[in-house]
Formats: structure tokens, C-alpha cells, sequence
């Protein structure tokens, strides 16, 4: 499908979001992250894109999934969408389907720049916005966007950026902070879990006219995330129980667990040990991968650590996101492999049979 002249390629501010929408149908397809940033990034979309006399689609990419697979291009190429607006899973050399008219909303660090596609990023802006900030500002260009604040302050709060000081964040607090918080927590919940299917949450964010409304339980899906999060809850109370390992500028934790506490877990840890980079790595979340989350609060740049080490076998699922937040999932070969790099021996060393 040919782009108008007019398509805004490249990177963008929000304020193209209006004229980038002008190559799309009537059916986009919302792709979104399964955190509370990407889920609120993705209600947001969803009802700008229903102000504008559209009927979007919707795919959340949950537990083990990655937008810029083989597999999630394969599984695009049957899509009837007539075109794609993607949120807060990054920006990549290449997009599910170039063939249709493509917008990524994101605040990662790119690992490349696809061609004849909107970006729009805030990664050069200080602070750099959430994924589901910049959602907001695009429904702000189509128009008034007022309601859909607290779904910003879902995301911004879920990102722990709610301190940088984005001015609609500080408009959001009126709406109740507490409420906020405690909404996040439920919205992150179920993503966490051994399942890791988002949808209530989304539904919920769909449903609700604010933070209050999420908590009430006037709505079923309320009931789905608290079970939720007592799941997560109990994996992690097990989880933090286990001390690290060291190796230079590493402390390693390692457990087994069928729920992604793994980044909370590495977060725990780094306000501890503050002199080091924390690793937080799970065995047991996805069959055949270990999957680790990096985090520090040293003066460390996490992106070009994981680069320095990264392994023969990594592939787009390594060494993304922040600074320092990042993390990645690894076969069980690579995993040996890019902890000897490190300087660990044989007690770092995981395989699917060694539970630890």
C-alpha cells in the first residue's frame, strides 16, 4: 500500500499523530504492551481512534511474545487491519507488516529506524515521556482528550516517572493519587501472573471513568486482578527470601518461578545494594528461557553493559529498554554463556532441570 506524500515518516512529535492517521482505514489495529503503561497506552488509542469513526483492533503482546518476532509477523500477515499503530514494545530496524501504514508510539532507546514509518518518541526529550503520555498528547492533537488523563497517569505512575514532573501529571494528581497508586498495582497484576494474560486489565481500563472506578469493584474485572496480584504476591514473598551471588560488579539472584517477578525482584534488590548492577534471573517463567531483569542505581549505562556481554545466541528479546532498567530472556545454553562472561563459575550456571 503506497503512502501519501503527506505521511509523516521518521521521528515525530505527537502533534503528527492527526496527519500520520490519514493513511489508515477504518480498521487499525492497536498493538500495545501488556505493563500498565502499554495497557493505558492502548486504551487511550483505542478511544481516540473510536472518536475518529473508526472501529480499531486490539492485540496486547503478553508473556514470552515480542512485536518484531518472526512468529508475530507470521501470525500479522493474516491480519485484515488496514494499518497498525504500535505502543510502548520499542521501536525496530523493521515492523510487523511494511506493507501497511505504520505508527510506533514509544519511549525506548531504538535498536534501528524502520523506514517509511511515524515514530513518535519523546527519547530526545528531557524528561523523556511515557509510552502512555505520549498516547495522550496524540489524542490530544485529534482533539479534547481531558478524560482519558488519568489513563496518562496510570502509565506515568506504572513507569515510576510520576517525580519527573510532565505537567500533566501534576493536573492528575487532583484526581486522587492514592486512588492512582493503588490501580496501578492491580492493572500490573495479572500481566505478572503464570498466565500473563493482560485482558481484564485492559477491559477494565476500557470500562472505568477514572482510578476510583478501577478499585470500587463495580466492574468483574476488578475481582480477576486481585486474584491476580495475591498470585504474584505469593511467588514473590517466596522469591525474596533468596540472597544474591557476586562477581565483580554483579550481585545475581536466582529462582524459578512460573510468574514474572523477576523485575521486581532485580527492584528490590537495587535499593539495597547500591554499588552494583542486580540481576534478577527466573528459570521457570517460560519453558526453554531463562528470563532476567537488570536494574542498578549505580552510574551504569545497562543498554552498553548488555552489550559488552551479550551472547552469541541473543536474539531482538536481549538488552532492551533503559539506562537502567533493561533485561532480556535467554536460552539456557546463551544464559551459561553470558554469565561466565561475567565472572561467575558452575553455582550461576541454569538448566530446565535445576530449580534454584
Amino acid at each position: 500500500m503506497p503512502l501519501p506524500v503527506s505521511f509523516p515518516t521518521g521521528l515525530q512529535p505527537p502533534s503528527a499523530f492527526p496527519l500520520a492517521l490519514e493513511a489508515f482505514g477504518p480498521a487499525p489495529l492497536v498493538v500495545c504492551h501488556n505493563d500498565a503503561d502499554g495497557l493505558s497506552a492502548g486504551a487511550i488509542l483505542l478511544h481516540a481512534l473510536r472518536r475518529t469513526g473508526r472501529e480499531p483492533l486490539l492485540r496486547i503482546v503478553g508473556k514470552g511474545e515480542n512485536a518484531y518476532s518472526e512468529a508475530f509477523r507470521e501470525e500479522m500477515a493474516e491480519t485484515r487491519a488496514d494499518g497498525m499503530v504500535i505502543a510502548d514494545l520499542g521501536v525496530a530496524p523493521h515492523v510487523p507488516r511494511p506493507d501497511l501504514p505504520t505508527i510506533l508510539i514509544d519511549h525506548h532507546v531504538p535498536s534501528g529506524l524502520p523506514e517509511e514509518v511515524a515514530i513518535i518518541t519523546g527519547v530526545h526529550d528531557h524528561p523523556i515521556p511515557t509510552s502512555s503520555l505520549l498516547a495522550y498528547r496524540c489524542a490530544e492533537a485529534l482533539g479534547k482528550a481531558d478524560d482519558l488523563l488519568w489513563l496518562a497517569a496510570i502509565g506515568i505512575i506504572g513507569d515510576m516517572a510520576d517525580g519527573e514532573g510532565f505537567p500533566e501529571m501534576e493536573a492528575a494528581r487532583k484526581l486522587g493519587i492514592t486512588a492512582l497508586r493503588k490501580a496501578v498495582s492491580l492493572v500490573n497484576a495479572p500481566r505478572r501472573t503464570a498466565s500473563g494474560d493482560a485482558s481484564a486489565a485492559l477491559d477494565l481500563l476500557l470500562k472505568a471513568d477514572g482510578a476510583k472506578a478501577v478499585l470500587s469493584g463495580e466492574h468483574k474485572e476488578t475481582q480477576a486482578l486481585l486474584d491476580a496480584k495475591a498470585e504474584v504476591n505469593r511467588e514473590l514473598d517466596s522469591a525474596r527470601k533468596i540472597g544474591p551471588k557476586v562477581a565483580g560488579e554483579v550481585a545475581l539472584v536466582l529462582f524459578s518461578s512460573p510468574t514474572q517477578i523477576h523485575p521486581l525482584v532485580a527492584q528490590a534488590w537495587r535499593g539495597r545494594i547500591k554499588d552494583r548492577i542486580v540481576i534478577s534471573a527466573n528459570s521457570g517463567y517460560r519453558d526453554g528461557y531463562v528470563h532476567f531483569a537488570a536494574r542498578t542505581a549505580a552510574d551504569r549505562d545497562l543498554l552498553a553493559f548488555l552489550a559488552e556481554h551479550r551472547p552469541p545466541g541473543a536474539t531482538e528479546q536481549y538488552g532492551n529498554g533503559h539506562r537502567l532498567a533493561s533485561g532480556g530472556a535467554l536460552t539456557f545454553d546463551d544464559w551459561n554463556h553470558f554469565v561466565a562472561s561475567l565472572g561467575f563459575g558452575p553455582e550461576a550456571r541454569m538448566s530446565p532441570q535445576k530449580a534454584t
